[in-house]
Parts: structure tokens; C-alpha cells; sequence
């Protein structure tokens, strides 16, 4: 069983809210640096800020694109997931075109995808697909989790946290069952302590998305409710 230290590796360490303040920010990245997470996970506004205050460190940053709807245009998903990298962020999230897929348009939805990794990974970037899973049947999840391996993204993750539902056993088992041994699969939305996020990984989780990474690391009470 991995040690509350190791498991930091696993944890994107994240603050998504959209009232987050610069010395929210600051906090965040120091806390990163302390827990040696593997990274942070900001608004877009916040990258070239936290990548410069990271600098020196080994934790990335990592941001998001069409959040938290999916709902946006693939062009204009392009260019955030552009712009994020070139600000410097590591990994992209991008949120699935939920509408799409449960219309059946599932080219629509594959070039969403596809077009945003092209972009990303030209910037030297990995590719995150939030399948908002909380709105998904099983059949619905099994169709998003294929046509992410198709259409070339690094990750599936289950949900953006302002949903409902958030990251269950059951789904992290589903995604990783469809996109085999080796595809990235991030749990997140509700994992909120150590056991939480064992049960995650034992299920086939291979990251973490987490507000409450420091009690998750620590065993400290987890404040509030969050990501």
C-alpha cells in the first residue's frame, strides 16, 4: 500500500473555484511544493503565474479547457488548451462535449477531442478528457472512454466537480476496463481522504484530482466540501 508521502505524487493538488485569489494561488503552490505533489491544477488565468512561481520545483501545472460545461466550440477549446501551453502548463483537462455525445453525435465529439490533443501535445502538453460521468449512463461513459483513445487524449477523468456526482469506484473501474492497462485514468470529484484515494487507485486510478490533497496526505481533517 502506497505511504501518504508517495501518494502525493499521484495527486494533482487543485483550486478551481472561481472566486480563487492570488494568495490563494500563492498558498497553492507553496503547499505543491511542500507535499512534492505531482502537480497543481488552476484556471488558465492563473498558469504563467503558478509556472513561475513553481520554478525550481518539480511540480507542473496543470489547467483546464471548455470547464466546466464542454459545451464551448472545438475551436475555442484549441486555443485555451494553445495558450495553456505555451503559458507553460503541462497537462490540459478539457471537458467532453456532454450534449454531443448524448445526441448520438459521436464524430462531433471525437474531433473535439482530437483537435484539442493535436494542439496540446504540439505544445508539449498531455491531454485529459473530463467525461462528466455524473451525467453519463454506463453505455454513454463506455462510448466518451473509446472515443478518447481514438482520438489520441492521455487521460480519461471522471468528473469536473461542479456536477453532480464526482468519482466512484465503479466508474474508475468502467473507464479503466475500456481504455486497457496503459491509457491514464484520473479519479476526481469527492476524493477527500488517504482511503479515499487507495480505493480509487486499487480501482485503476493512475492520478488524482483533489482539493483536499493535504488530508489526504496527512490524515488532517478535510475542510469544506470542494473538488
Amino acid at each position: 500500500m502506497l505511504l501518504k508521502m508517495d501518494l502525493a505524487q499521484w495527486i494533482d493538488h487543485t483550486l478551481l473555484r472561481p472566486d480563487a485569489t492570488e494568495a490563494e494561488i500563492v498558498q497553492l503552490c507553496e503547499e505543491a511544493r511542500q507535499h512534492k505533489f505531482f502537480s497543481i491544477c488552476v484556471n488558465p488565468y492563473w498558469v504563467a503565474y503558478s509556472v513561475n512561481a513553481l520554478e525550481g520545483s518539480d511540480v507542473k501545472v496543470c489547467t483546464v479547457a471548455g470547464f466546466p460545461l464542454g459545451a464551448t466550440t472545438s475551436a475555442a477549446k484549441r486555443v485555451e488548451a494553445q495558450r495553456a501551453v505555451n503559458d507553460g502548463a503541462a497537462e490540459v483537462d478539457m471537458v467532453l462535449n456532454v450534449g454531443a455525445l448524448k445526441s448520438g453525435l459521436l464524430s462531433d465529439v471525437e474531433t473535439d477531442i482530437r483537435t484539442t490533443a493535436e494542439i496540446t501535445h504540439q505544445g508539449g502538453g498531455k491531454l485529459k478528457v473530463i467525461l462528466e460521468t455524473g451525467l453519463l449512463t454506463d453505455i454513454e461513459k463506455e462510448h466518451a472512454c473509446r472515443i478518447a483513445v481514438a482520438a489520441g487524449a492521455d487521460f480519461v477523468k471522471t468528473s469536473t466537480g461542479f456536477a453532480k456526482g464526482g468519482a466512484t469506484v465503479e466508474d474508475i473501474q468502467l473507464m479503466r476496463r475500456i481504455v486497457g492497462p496503459k491509457f491514464g485514468v484520473k479519479a476526481s470529484g469527492g476524493v477527500r481522504t488517504y482511503d479515499d484515494a487507495i480505493r480509487m487507485i486499487e480501482a485503476g486510478a493512475t492520478r488524482i484530482g483533489a482539493s483536499a490533497s493535504i488530508a489526504i496526505v496527512t490524515g488532517a481533517p478535510a475542510s469544506g466540501g470542494g473538488y
